[in-house]
């Protein structure tokens, strides 16, 4: 599975890499750290899983989250995306606008990891 880490926070997008670098069916295909580079990044990357900051920059001065998401969709259709943030209360609004799945950012590792294994699941 091909992953785009979508994160402003250096620290916590390596912290995620170095987990998901130990699951021998991910690859991490790239990164980003603002909406703006994260539309980009997406659309020439084609990954199959995003793993999306909540509050990343740009996601909500962009447009909408939803009209955001909607434009991820639409230049990869297949994609997945997993949407992470430090208020869990945010959850349900991500999953109204399309995410798949919700992890708070408070969560333990492992379920962040089980949230993929849902998402490979859902790709093959």
């Amino acid at each position: 599975m091909r992953v785009l880490l979508a994160d402003d926070q250096p620290a916590l997008r390596s912290a995620v890499r170095l987990l998901l670098e130990q699951e021998p069916e991910i690859s991490i295909v790239g990164e980003a750290s603002d909406a703006a580079s994260l539309i980009m990044r997406a659309a020439e990357l084609r990954p199959d899983l995003l793993l999306l900051d909540w509050e990343l920059p740009g996601l909500k001065t962009t447009g909408s989250a939803h009209h955001v998401i909607n434009s991820l969709y639409a230049s990869c259709p297949a994609m997945q995306i997993i949407v992470l943030s430090g208020r869990p209360e945010a959850g349900r609004h991500a999953l109204a606008v399309g995410a798949g799945a919700f992890v708070s950012k408070a969560d333990p590792p492992e379920r962040l990891l089980a949230a993929l294994r849902q998402v490979q699941i859902r790709n093959r």
